[in-house]
């Protein structure tokens, strides 16, 4: 009988169900390994890791991105990433062991992740079409074939009885005794390996070019050469930064200047190909400036302080640098632009950056007479990459989701009405203007100073506006007047200083600020979505 004759399937033992977990993690490893290898050959951006991540930030709820800047800071995209990779290792070892007992429906579901990672790809703003979706289907393809071999090695058999020879009795077999496991062992092991090290190198050299491709945006930022200002910033005041341990730097290093933005992966530009469009509404004379047209400009630096939306009170989220680059208003204008105050048609500047995200200011403000710039330099030194390289906006006065556009490559004139950029579609306000505040860098959050003269000291902000006063309380106590140290300019944050007779016990300090306006810093905590937290900041400490 034919029926007969066909082989029977048996029950995978243990071992084979760890077996094709294995199968299912070796599987997911070449489709990433593929994907990341096309990616670098098509365009870096559409990685799947990198597509699937950036839809999941554009998706997430503002106060749950809010909450993970408050907790893991400037690693939150690492946190991110990682969570993407678990929830890949995760299913693979499930659709492996899956792919033991149904191939099919274990390979379909690896290609169900190729379509999400192209689905995402596609969505991207800044996704250039149907290419986008190639290392995302071409990597799941790769892992659905691989997952389908390896399960097949493992697919056992129990021979026909006709066809089978008389099993050894063993001490302890009786009657009704299952047939021995009969699958590919030594297949199974050698496509394993085979596909392991094909995966590693294929990462391998995915990785080779990418960082090969960011040479040369890297090597573009090493010739940049900026030229001396026409108007250069005035030398910071003797007395501006108070000697005091702990206190934050009056200058912030690049390298510790603050970084929250969406994207996963630092764009690379290279300044010889960027090219920047200003166009749109009101715009008479549109125009397109490359790089050397900026740094041929008359150039001007500023001390500048930035605040980023996301700080919370007392939070780290704010710097104070010196940018070197060009008056956005001279580039406004020279375009035949007219702020609305003039009869100007737009009264939305909308930003938008190489990686597509989209920042709405109002053109208002931009052309006020405050120091709006194109920025190419920070600190006396080509911008780094994490914070714009090689243009970016800086607008003192506002905080960064409505002004300070990294990467930036457009500049469209439109209206408020008309349209929503990034963060106001996620929640966020239209207009955000600093609010004025002040922090407490020393004694820290739950330190325990020695009795005596305890020295509280911080810096308060209130750009565009200017610091007037600060005051510390104790406890309950009456507000007490800080020492102010020297003030650079109005977009300058202030260091403040005040020396504490400590008394034995607990204790809570608290700081008020008061700007140049004569609005005083607001009691009342609010959030920081849709414009800005508020509240004042304190802290509890124990003397010894």
């Amino acid at each position: 009988m034919r029926d007969e004759e066909k082989d029977q399937r048996v029950r995978p033992g243990l071992s084979r169900w760890a077996l094709g977990a294995l199968s299912g993690a070796l599987a997911a490893f070449a489709a990433l390994a593929v994907a990341e290898l096309v990616a670098a050959l098509v365009r870096p951006q559409s990685s799947p890791v990198v597509a699937v991540g950036g839809a999941s930030i554009d998706a997430t709820p503002a106060p749950v991105k809010d909450w993970a800047i408050r907790h893991f800071g400037t690693n939150d995209k690492l946190v991110l990433e990682l969570g993407i990779l678990a929830v890949l290792a995760v299913a693979a070892l499930a659709l492996g062991v899956l792919a033991v007992r149904f191939r099919r429906v274990g390979t379909a579901g690896v290609l169900l992740f190729g379509v999400v990672g192209a689905a995402a790809a596609v969505s991207r703003p800044d996704s250039v079409g149907l290419i986008d979706m190639l290392p995302s289907v071409v990597g799941a393809v790769a892992g659905a074939l691989l997952l389908y071999v390896l399960a097949s090695r493992l697919t056992a058999v129990r021979p026909s009885p006709a066809s089978a020879p008389p099993a050894p009795v063993t001490e302890g077999a009786g009657v009704g005794s299952p047939a021995r496991e009969d699958w590919d062992r030594r297949g199974f092991v050698l496509a394993a390996a085979s596909a392991a090290a094909a995966s590693a190198v294929m990462g391998v050299v995915g990785r080779s070019l990418n960082t090969s491709r960011g040479q040369d945006a890297v090597a573009s930022r090493r010739r940049v050469v900026l030229p001396a200002p026409r108007s250069p910033a005035q030398p910071v005041p003797r007395g501006a930064g108070l000697r005091v341990p702990g206190i934050s730097p009056f200058v912030t290093p690049n390298g510790d200047f603050y970084r929250v933005d969406t994207a996963l992966v630092v764009p690379k530009v290279d300044a010889t190909g960027w090219r920047l469009r200003i166009h749109g509404k009101g715009v008479r004379r549109p125009t397109v400036y490359s790089f050397d047209d900026l740094l041929r400009r008359e150039l001007i630096e500023r001390d500048i302080t930035l605040t980023c939306v996301s700080n919370e009170v007392g939070g780290p989220y704010v710097g104070n640098a010196r940018w070197t680059g060009v008056r956005l208003a001279d580039l406004l204008d020279e375009c035949g632009v007219r702020p609305p105050s003039r009869g100007g048609p737009a009264d939305q500047l909308v930003a938008r950056s190489v990686d597509g995200m989209t920042i709405g200011s109002p053109v208002e403000e931009l052309m006020d007479g405050r120091d709006a710039m194109l920025a190419l330099g920070m600190n006396g030194e080509p911008l780094p990459f994490e914070h714009g390289f090689p243009v970016r906006m800086v607008v003192p006065g506002l905080y960064g989701f409505v002004s300070a556009c990294k990467w930036i490559e457009d500049i469209e004139l439109t209206t408020f009405d008309s349209y929503d950029p990034y963060w106001v579609k996620r929640g966020w306000a239209r207009r955000a203007p600093i609010k004025t505040e002040s922090r407490i860098d020393t004694p820290k959050p739950f330190a325990r100073p020695k009795a005596g003269t305890v020295m509280i000291a911080g810096v308060a902000w209130a750009q565009h506006r200017g610091i007037d006063k600060v005051e510390v309380r104790i406890d309950d106590g009456p507000w007490q007047k800080a020492h102010l140290a020297a003030e650079d300019t109005r977009d300058t944050w202030r260091q403040w200083s005040m020396p504490w007779k400590a008394t034995r016990g607990g204790h809570t300090l608290t700081v008020r600020a008061t700007d140049r306006t004569g609005a005083v810093q607001t009691g009342s905590r609010t959030r920081t979505i849709p414009d800005g937290a508020s509240g004042r900041h304190s802290v509890v400490v124990t003397v010894d």
